[in-house]
């Protein structure tokens, strides 16, 4: 079992010692997936204290909880080693050493312990975990034991449980009340998912298949174990199979036990055998552990080379980017177009799994511009559940579609009312409508990107043409004018206003976007509006609607439009300066406010109006950005994770760099540093894509637009270079850039390609490297 080298500490990151208080945190940080499902970091024998999970994309159950839930589905990794009796764990035997360390390179956990039993002799127990990328139904978990100071029997005992439940919401305690590491979880509710469907071995091979209660997805587990020598003992239970292996080992020896399990479930998509049997299926043709990892490796190694970021001269930045974007990688299934990512990846219970607008905004970036496959994977999750979009217009009264503000499996709306102690109302289920836009946009930048008419024609025109005619249903008359009323911006803390700039501008643009698109299939693929136009109902007249409602809607649009603002009466509320920081020098709120008394000052959330330029720098300009960025930057108090990265952005664009490494700091160890204290509950997602969006279309000066791409890279003092890659229409672009030189290198066949950087044109020929000069 190889470990990573210690020394290369831009591929790791590693927890040396054990601290039980700090044990959640590990459990987020050290989670294995692959886009289909993600498993938490935890110890493998578990210990008091713990919050275990495996989280598979698209498997949701609403049975006895509020809203629907990502099920906390079987747990694969379920294990216990006993030495003479006792059983290892860090409870029960002393922690001489520990040590693990996730290997970014290939997405393997590692992980070396030595306890120490009560006579005082002493036991390492070293095992490797992954989820493969190569296969994405199989788990692998390699175990050795090894006797370092005399002999004695070791009994390695492990399986499948399917006892599995959810957190749930919590009493509301008395202010203040606190509980320690092994008890804060005990606090809560719990809410049941999964029943068994039946457990058992069929040639060696133990199944166990469970079934959510109010959904009815099967899963089905498939657990094959294998060692050299020992004693072989398998039993299942109505929740549970699982195999024990007994050996005699001496001083100095090391037993080992592999462990490959295969994961299906009846809501895999275009599968048509029974869970049951592909499960198997997966164990039987992975070829034993070696070979699934050298698959593996064999995946990630073609994954690093379209995605790697690195800044050369700053090592501790490297790690962050690339632990960024591994989470980004196991977040994110390219083969299935059903789901989308969570706000919590699939590495915890945080915001139930639901989808927000985080992924439109965020996350679509890094995968159109490195993973193109999983960006119009994700966008095909928006397609599949336009239905539940068009019952949540219905609900609201209008036609059309309007997405949900969180959304599951179906696309119904899945926001909680009430905050998880039931204390306080929340508001964005009602109001928080411009995620209808914001899908809008993510199709238009990914065609835009990609050059896919087939989609942009396809499922792209019909999720715009109908919500489309939502905002025409939705937006009201005032005068010659129109309005939308009743809100809420990407700014949180001002709810029920009327006329957000965000909101407004974005459906505007969105409007003008589907009328264009329909203009484009009557032109150049009649018969496919025709099909379009019939399945739909769509008739001739509603595109000349959208544009004159558009024309008509309150939007801010440049020139010389200054300071913007951000809802009808925001220059009114009352102005609560910003006097306090935290140690990441970021603010605190001032005395007396939270995030539900805000209503009535001007301190934001997090960007509303230095969002919109940030979506849509070519609408306004940079004297327009620099004015509004400096108004409402000293205004923000960026409690939420994606606000940092959007400033740092927006503040390079307009030339003000005062900030933009601090904030970078901010968005790219919100996790690794835990800054915000909440990383136990789940990755901060939108902030890992935020973390590269600052380092490539920040300091990058990346830009990708209707007439090519273009760099104007500014690289902070401490950063020597910066490389990264980014797809652009079939081809990759590798891009190596300095403060006074910039190199390029297109990849894949076809035509010259002309980009631009520091202002001037370049052309770049296939495989021929060129380099540049700032001026």
């Amino acid at each position: 079992m190889n470990a990573p080298t210690r020394a290369d500490t831009t591929w790791s990151v590693v927890e040396d010692g054990w601290n039980p208080e700090r044990a959640n945190y590990f459990e987020t940080i050290f989670t294995v997936g692959n886009g289909r499902l993600g498993t938490r970091g935890s110890l493998e024998e578990r210990h008091t204290g713990a919050l275990p999970g495996t989280f598979v994309a698209g498997v949701y159950d609403a049975y006895d909880s509020p809203v629907i839930d990502l099920v906390n589905a079987p747990d694969w990794l379920d294990t216990e080693v006993f030495f003479d009796g006792v059983r290892l764990d860090t409870e029960s035997a002393r922690v001489v050493e520990h040590r693990r360390e996730l290997d970014l390179r290939c997405g393997v956990l590692h992980r070396e312990t030595v306890f120490e039993v009560p006579d005082g002799a002493r036991v390492r127990v070293r095992t490797e975990r992954f989820a493969s990328t190569a296969d994405r139904d199989l788990c692998c978990l390699r175990i050795e034991v090894s006797c370092l100071d005399r002999a004695g029997s070791v009994t390695v005992r492990t399986g499948v449980d399917g006892h599995r439940r959810n957190l749930e919401r919590l009493p509301t305690y008395r202010e203040a009340t606190a509980f320690g590491y092994e008890r804060k979880w005990d606090k809560w509710a719990r809410s049941t998912h999964l029943v068994s469907a039946g457990s058992g071995f069929v040639d060696g091979v133990g199944v166990l298949s469970s079934r959510t209660i109010d959904s009815g997805i099967e899963l089905a587990y498939a657990l094959a174990c294998t060692a050299e020598g020992g004693r072989r003992r398998q039993r299942s239970r109505h929740d549970a199979v699982e195999v024990e292996w007994g050996f005699q080992a001496g001083v100095g020896e090391t037993v080992r036990v592999d462990k490959l399990v295969g994961i299906a479930t009846s809501r895999d998509y275009r599968a048509l055998d029974p869970p049951r049997e592909r499960a198997v299926d997966t164990v039987v043709r992975a070829g034993g552990f070696d070979a699934a990892a050298a698959a593996n490796r064999a995946a990630w190694e073609r994954v690093w080379a379209e995605a790697d970021c690195e800044v050369v001269g700053n090592d501790r930045v490297t790690q962050a980017l690339r632990f960024a974007i591994y989470h980004l990688i196991i977040a994110a299934d390219p083969d299935d177009p059903t789901v989308s990512i969570g706000a919590k990846s699939l590495s915890g219970e945080g915001y139930r799994g639901h989808v927000f607008w985080d992924t439109e905004v965020m996350l679509l970036p890094f995968f159109l511009f490195t993973q193109p496959r999983a960006a119009r994977a994700l966008l095909g999750y928006r397609h599949h559940t336009l239905p539940g979009a068009r019952e949540v217009a219905a609900d609201n009264g209008t036609g059309g579609a309007r997405y949900a503000w969180e959304s599951a499996d179906t696309g119904r709306e899945e926001c909680p009312q009430y905050t998880p102690d039931g204390k306080d109302r929340f508001y964005t289920r009602e109001e928080e409508l411009h995620v209808t836009a914001d899908v809008a946009y993510a199709i238009m930048r990914y065609a835009s990107v990609t050059g896919d008419e087939d989609y942009l024609f396809g499922e792209g025109a019909e999720i715009l043409f109908e919500t489309a005619r939502f905002w025409v249903g939705r937006c009201e008359p005032d005068g010659d004018s129109l309005v939308i009323r009743t809100v809420m911006g990407p700014d949180e803390f001002h709810s029920h206003v009327d006329n957000n700039a965000f909101t407004n501008k974005l459906v505007h643009w969105h409007l003008h976007q589907a009328a264009e698109v329909y203009a484009r299939l009557a032109r150049e693929r009649p018969e496919r509006l025709r099909e379009l136009a019939d399945s739909i109902g769509l008739e001739d007249g509603e595109p000349g609607q959208w544009l004159a409602t558009a024309d008509r809607l309150r939007a801010p649009t440049d020139p010389d439009c200054g300071v913007i603002e951000q809802f009808d009466g925001y220059f009114e509320r009352e102005v609560v300066p910003i006097v306090e920081w935290d140690d990441n020098d970021m603010p605190l709120y001032p005395a007396g406010y939270n995030h539900f008394n805000c209503e009535t000052t001007s301190l934001l959330k997090q960007p509303d109006v230095v969002m919109l330029m940030h979506l849509l720098p070519d609408e306004y300009s940079v004297a327009t950005r620099r004015e509004n960025y400096e108004f409402y930057e000293q205004r923000t108090v960026h409690k939420s994770s994606l606000s940092p990265s959007i400033h740092a952005i927006v503040g390079l664009q307009v030339g003000d760099s005062r900030t933009a490494e601090r904030y970078f700091g901010r968005s790219a160890f919100v996790d690794l540093d835990d800054n915000q204290g909440n990383t136990e509950e789940g990755i901060h997602i939108a902030s890992a894509a935020g973390t590269w969006q600052v380092a490539t279309h920040g300091f990058g000066g990346f830009r990708a637009s209707a007439d090519g791409l273009h760099f104007a890279p500014a690289l902070p003092p401490s950063w020597e270079r910066l490389r990264f890659s980014v797809h652009w229409r079939g081809r990759t672009v590798r891009a190596d850039l300095g403060h006074r030189d910039a190199r390029f290198e297109l990849i894949g066949a076809g035509p010259a390609e002309q980009i631009e950087v520091w202002g001037s044109p370049v052309t770049l020929e296939p495989g021929t490297p060129v380099e540049v000069e700032a001026p």
